[in-house]
């Protein structure tokens, strides 16, 4: 796709951030609705291919500041060519991150985007070459880096109360693995162009657009274990002390049902071997992040309950940041410069474990992976599948 000028947006004179909202369905009006909430940020514009939620973000918009102002399209475009924006929430299912992040970052907009970051690890790499370059804020959509829970977890295992990490476990909801095939015609409230964008062009056929369905379908997604387990595996890279870097094998099982629509994996079970010697399992099952150490581990369930062993871990006193809302770190991040507790890299890091996890699983071969280069050491196969095709006019570029 031809590339923007770079504008970069500073803070508004009425010291509000002004938002543009790109994608408004399911995940995109709870972060919508975190902003509208915020009295440093003005949300002035909504995008979405679905004329249904375009529309009610819109009405829900308009009502929180009693007026008819906030602008409505289905164009992404429309929204980061303007001048009154100053950055971008992105919340479109994963084919279509990468190239508004891109094109956002290339109009200097800061960007919030949803996790995963990416579908492929070539798209992520281009996404952070992308915010590095146009220096603008990024904040990745793991919500978990501001619950307390996580960030006293991760202070355990990063600062040796554990002793010598050894093994990180994580795991999140399976997958599903029951589509529909039947096509229908395309609904009147839906660009179906649109919405397929960079992905191969198929007849309509509704679980390909409803609200999760698209995450189990390879088009548009690898997955829960990218689509949700990258909330552990952020936590397990944050605990670990790895977040910019990532293992070195990675093996691992898959069961990719016989479904005429769905064919992610339903259920995993991957293991990472990183340069130190740590393993991590990343597997679906309850939601749980544990780390073990050698004198010790702790581990977190269900977002909620922290145990450790020895008891006594749970009483220690050390210095961390403290645990805020990512929404608001975004915020705070813009007016300061610094850089928010999820950025471009870490989210790129996060996100690449799940994808090349998928990729062992698939071809069903333990393989090397040289996190610096971010390719399969000797394995063309492999390396083939960290890149996808994209139908034209879209490209990353």
């Amino acid at each position: 796709m031809m590339g923007l000028p770079c504008v970069v947006r500073a803070a508004t004179p009425s010291n509000r951030v002004v938002i543009g909202a790109i994608g408004v369905g399911n995940k995109g009006s709870w972060d919508l609705r975190e902003f509208l909430g915020r009295r440093d940020v003005q949300v002035r514009a909504v995008c979405d291919v679905d004329a249904r939620a375009r529309n009610a973000a819109k009405a829900f918009v308009d009502a929180h500041y009693g007026d008819t102002s906030c602008m409505a399209t289905a164009d992404f475009r429309d929204i980061i060519t303007r001048e009154d924006i100053d950055a971008v929430l992105v919340a479109t299912p994963d084919h279509w991150h990468s190239i508004p992040v891109i094109e956002a970052a290339r109009m200097g907009k800061h960007v919030f985007c949803q996790k995963p970051l990416s579908y492929s690890v070539a798209e992520g790499r281009a996404m952070v070459e992308a915010v590095r370059r146009h220096g603008v804020v990024f904040q990745h959509g793991t919500q978990r880096r501001g619950m307390r829970v996580y960030t006293f977890a991760c202070g355990l295992a990063r600062n040796g109360y554990l002793g010598k990490l050894k093994r990180i476990y994580a795991a999140a909801p399976a997958g599903q693995g029951r589509g529909d095939p039947t096509h229908e015609p395309v609904p009147e409230w839906l660009d179906y162009d649109r919405w397929l964008g960079p992905s191969p062009f198929v007849p309509y056929t509704r679980n390909r657009t409803h609200r999760f369905s698209w995450y189990f379908i390879t088009d548009y997604s690898v997955g829960f274990i990218s689509g949700n387990d990258v909330h552990m595996t952020d936590i397990a890279q944050w605990g670990h002390g790895n977040e910019l870097t990532g293992p070195v094998e990675v093996s691992g099982v898959g069961d990719f049902p016989p479904d005429p629509v769905f064919d992610t994996a339903a259920h995993w079970k991957v293991d990472y071997t990183f340069a130190d010697g740590v393993v991590l399992t990343l597997a679906d099952g309850p939601v749980e992040v544990r780390f073990e150490g050698s004198e010790g581990w702790v581990r977190v369930l269900n977002d909620s309950l922290i145990e450790a062993e020895p008891e006594s871990l749970l009483d220690v006193h050390f210095h961390q940041t403290p645990s805020v809302p990512i929404t608001a770190d975004f915020i705070e991040c813009i007016r300061t410069r610094r850089k928010t507790v999820a950025p471009v890299e870490v989210a790129h890091r996060a996100t690449t474990i799940g994808l090349i996890g998928d990729i062992a699983m698939r071809l069903r071969q333990t393989l090397k992976w040289d996190p610096q280069a971010e390719r399969f050491v000797g394995n063309d196969a492999a390396n083939r599948m960290l890149s996808r095709a994209m139908r034209e006019p879209w490209s990353v570029s």
